[in-house]
C-alpha cells in the first residue's frame, strides 16, 4: 500500500468514525492504516473490516497519510470507497 494510492483515490473517507460508518454501510473497498496509530482507537474498525473481508494495507506514518489525503492533520486510517 502506498501514499500515492491514497492520494489518487477518487473517493475516500478519513478518520476512525467516518471509516466505521462507511464500513457499516458497505461502502469500503480497502483500508489504509498508519502503523504509528494507537491500536486501541483502531481495534473496532479493524474488527469490522475483518468481518466484511475488507483488505487492509499499512503505511508508516500518520503525518504522511494525512498529507496524502490533502489534510494538514495526522490521519490514523483512511477508507478507499467502492
Amino acid at each position: 500500500m502506498s501514499y500515492e494510492k491514497v492520494a489518487q483515490a477518487a473517493e475516500k473517507v478519513v478518520g476512525t468514525k467516518q471509516t466505521l460508518k462507511a464500513l457499516e454501510s458497505d461502502q469500503v473497498r480497502e483500508l489504509v492504516v498508519a502503523q504509528d496509530a494507537d491500536s486501541d482507537i483502531l481495534d473496532r474498525v479493524l474488527a469490522a473490516a475483518e468481518t466484511q473481508a475488507v483488505p487492509v494495507g499499512y503505511v508508516e506514518s500518520m503525518k504522511k497519510l494525512g498529507r496524502a489525503c490533502g489534510i494538514d492533520v495526522n490521519a490514523a486510517i483512511v477508507a478507499i470507497k467502492k
